[in-house]
């Protein structure tokens, strides 16, 4: 299967440079994955679309501000962004300019008794640093990093807290989980209250492969980076119940769906663990628990359309992509949101 199958032309003026307001005013195209049909609508009518007894599962990780500078000992500043930890004060971090950024490098920051040491060189050129500080880490990152907005977003961001779902809590992510972006604390109680809709919380923690594009030819031949998930024990059993009763299970993000679909049995039901993944899903992949989806549009040729793809159809999702670039849907991270079930 070619990468180039998952291509389509969009206009550079449809990446959304900011979420708008609120954050559930913003559009969603609604798929029946079976008929292809398509309903145009607002996020703030998902419930609408939902049914009594259906469950969203929310990916609760909350993006770190993970975008750091840094002053190279010989002079200099880099860039780093941190992926995920390691060890003890180590992490695998995205290094710029990565020349300058060799073993036993050390670094320093605009706060005293800060400081780092490049250890070593990790996989596709990131690099293991270690952080040597008073205090607690994460208060550390709120005074001295910012969030790592992808690079197609060019507009400052002025509420750091609009790139967080309002449902995050516990830090760890390297991107935000974007679907939840439209999710406002209104609708999160409507939903259960006026639509019968149950609510059910996981976590994966977005790492590396957010950032990478496909460089293969093939599909197949694409490595996927592993990310640490967890899913209680309360979860799996609200989810087990659900699937019993025949409701719907809805994922909420594409990292939801992975997650989900790691822990699945082929009999539909799931159970609860901890670990790290790098299940890949494209087309010719069959679901075992995810019964609907609410994601965003994503950049073409990735392992998101590609994801995407394996669910709906990669005509019907092509296809989607066209109607909503003709109707001028806002794209990527803070664009509008699809419905497919």
């Amino acid at each position: 299967m070619k990468v180039d199958d998952f291509d389509y032309v969009l206009p550079e003026e449809l990446i959304a440079q900011e979420a708008v307001e609120p954050r559930d005013s913003s559009r969603l195209l609604v798929m029946d994955r079976k008929s292809g049909c398509l309903t145009h609508s607002i996020f703030r009518q998902l419930g609408e679309y939902l049914q009594p007894g259906d469950l969203l599962v929310l990916n609760e990780t909350k993006v770190l501000p993970a975008r750091i500078y840094a002053h190279r000992s010989g002079g200099g500043v880099v860039e780093l962004l941190l992926l995920k930890a390691t060890g003890l004060n180590t992490w695998q971090t995205l290094v710029r300019p990565g020349n300058k950024a060799l073993p036993g490098r050390v670094l320093y920051f605009d706060l005293p008794d800060v400081w780092a040491e490049i250890l070593d060189t990790a996989e596709e050129g990131t690099r293991i640093i270690q952080f040597h500080y008073q205090g607690d880490f994460f208060d550390l990152l709120d005074r001295l990093g910012t969030m790592p907005l992808p690079p197609y977003i060019k507009k400052p961001l002025t509420d750091q807290n609009r790139y967080q779902p309002v449902y995050a809590k516990e830090r760890g992510s390297a991107a935000a989980p974007t679907a939840g972006l439209h999710f406002t604390s209104e609708l999160l109680r409507r939903l259960p209250e006026e639509y019968g809709v149950n609510i059910c919380k996981i976590l994966l923690h977005v790492g590396l492969g957010t950032f990478r594009p496909v460089k293969t030819d093939t599909v197949e031949n694409h490595h996927m980076h592993s990310e640490f998930y967890r899913l209680s024990p309360e979860a799996a059993a609200q989810i087990n119940r659900v699937r019993k009763a025949g409701g719907r299970i809805i994922a909420v993000g594409t990292t939801s769906v992975r997650t989900l679909e790691t822990l699945a049995h082929d009999d539909g039901t799931i159970c609860p663990g901890e670990g790290w993944t790098d299940i890949f899903v494209y087309p010719g992949y069959r679901f075992k628990i995810v019964d609907g989806m609410v994601t965003n549009f994503h950049l073409p040729k990735s392992t998101l359309i590609m994801l995407v793809s394996a669910f709906a159809g990669r005509e019907n999702v092509l296809n989607a992509y066209r109607i909503a670039v003709e109707k001028k849907y806002r794209f990527f991270s803070f664009g509008d949101a699809m419905f497919i079930v």
